[in-house]
């Protein structure tokens, strides 16, 4: 197992299964929600399944072919988060 800024990353295993919010927040960005981990998960009619990921950069990136402002949830995504 590897830690990168914060993130584990390791064997499929050890994946977890992200949302992008498909709602913007009011300063323009779509919020990656790790499922598994999260206390301010959108409400299930708002989110898009980004799949299973090591971490929240892969998520994040999945999460900009759709939304190109994504950004990580600062709950449960402090790595990624940037606004």
């Amino acid at each position: 197992m590897v830690v990168i800024a914060g993130e584990t990353t390791g064997t499929e295993s050890e994946m977890a299964q992200y949302c992008v919010n498909r709602n913007a927040q009011s300063t323009g960005e779509h919020e990656v929600h790790n499922l598994a981990t999260c206390t301010v998960l959108p409400n299930p009619e708002n989110r898009l399944a980004l799949g299973n990921h090591v971490n929240c950069y892969t998520a994040v990136a999945a999460a900009k072919r759709t939304y190109p402002t994504a950004d990580g949830c600062k709950v449960c995504s402090p790595a990624c988060h940037s606004r």
